[in-house]
């Protein structure tokens, strides 16, 4: 997020980053060289080196960032996967879709935000509870309803 903030200031140290990041110098630096490594940031030599940007932060999108540090996106397994299962796995039919659904959101999530929006705190917001009635239908039609305690619950 620093060298975010600080995207036209030039190089930061490591050092000033972990500080005022509260990281672990050793645990930045781990993280820093994958960032260069895929080009996202560069290291500059000398007296006022340190790290920067190597981009604009409106061009960096956090599941960029996401997947070169924590690999896939979701908490959940791969959508191919969970589209196996859905098709394969009747009786856990309905969980397996949330578990898509929640992995498709946190994507798109990740995917429409990037570092500029975290600095300006202009992050993209959820449309929780905000479904469209056609939105609602083609679920409903998608997903076998769920039983509990021996009845149908819709």
């Amino acid at each position: 997020m620093m060298l975010a903030r600080h995207h036209h200031q030039g190089a930061i140290k490591i050092r000033e980053i972990a500080y005022e990041e509260d990281l672990p110098e050793k645990f930045l630096e781990l993280i820093l060289l994958e960032l260069k490594n895929a080009r996202m940031v560069e290291s500059v030599r000398g007296a006022k080196g340190g790290y920067q940007l190597r981009r604009d932060p409106s061009d960096i999108r956090l599941s960029e960032i996401m997947r070169l540090i924590d690999g896939p996106l979701a908490p959940f397994a791969d959508a191919e996967q969970l589209r196996v299962l859905i098709g394969r796995d009747l009786p856990h039919r309905a969980l397996y879709q949330v578990f898509l659904d929640v992995r498709d959101a946190a994507a798109q999530i990740l995917e429409n935000t990037t570092l500029a929006d975290l600095i300006s705190g202009t992050a993209p917001r959820t449309t929780k509870g905000k479904r469209t009635a056609k939105k609602k239908e083609k679920e409903k039609g998608s997903v076998l309803p769920m039983v509990v305690g021996g009845q149908r619950g819709d």
